[in-house]
């Protein structure tokens, strides 16, 4: 046989095995997705309530002025309190009554409402606030309701991740072990989280009694279910190296 066909040959065979080794090396890994979760609880820690001013006048400008004039009174008395308040609405809009009468809508004014989120980690001075506020021209209070607080939330929640991660971790270990296999390291996750992160409460009376409850350990007031605290919820879906 001609020697530069042997060659030929030989050189082709070679090409071919290093075409499959590197094809080989650098082949995608054997993974495997699993899904992970984590089940917790916090306490609420914080009762807030909404105070919302309303003032209605012909002239925009005198509305707004009455409106604001309110309100900093009220931040006046609230910053004598330790509470945290922040501004959830600022509303300017013409009003509008139909007139049975004359069977047709009929201008009324302006009406301008801002609206105030008060909060704070002891329920006596929300009482305070109460105290202070029901009943006083132009102003409504609202939505009493308690809660927990970001800050107390945040690291609850990064530790709930962690453990989520890990229950997904050892999920792929026991898929895997069925093939004499384990999960090496994790190549991507995505996650997701819920949370009854706030608690409406019926009336003042019903949420002294629920933090009482809580602070004396108990599970029921008066037929209704207190001392609830904050249920939170993580979702991980994690894909893993088999080795």
């Amino acid at each position: 046989m001609n020697n530069k066909l042997i060659w030929a040959a030989v050189t082709a065979v070679c090409v071919l095995v290093l075409g499959w080794t590197a094809i080989d090396r650098f082949a995608a890994p054997r993974t495997i997705s699993v899904d992970g979760e984590c089940l917790t609880s916090v306490p609420k820690d914080r009762t807030a309530i909404t105070l919302r001013v309303s003032v209605t006048d012909k002239s925009a400008a005198k509305s707004m002025k009455m409106a604001s004039s309110k309100v900093a009174e009220m931040n006046a008395f609230l910053k004598t309190l330790d509470v945290k308040v922040q501004t959830s609405e600022f509303n300017s809009y013409e009003k509008s009554e139909w007139n049975h009468t004359k069977q047709k809508s009929e201008f009324v004014g302006i009406e301008t409402t801002i609206a105030l989120d008060v909060s704070a980690s002891d329920i006596d001075t929300i009482e305070k606030v109460l105290n202070k506020f029901a009943g006083a021209e132009d102003v409504f209070v609202t939505n009493l309701r308690m809660f927990t607080a970001t800050e107390t939330m945040k690291p609850v929640l990064e530790s709930c991740l962690g453990a989520a991660v890990e229950n997904a971790r050892d999920r792929a270990n026991g898929l895997a072990a069925g093939v004499g296999k384990k999960a090496g390291k994790m190549l991507a996750v995505s996650y997701g989280a819920t949370g009854s992160y706030t608690a409406p409460t019926a009336n003042f009376r019903m949420a002294k009694m629920e933090m009482a409850a809580m602070d004396a350990g108990a599970g029921y007031v008066g037929g209704a279910i207190t001392g609830k605290d904050t249920e939170v919820s993580v979702h991980v879906s994690a894909v893993f190296e088999i080795k």
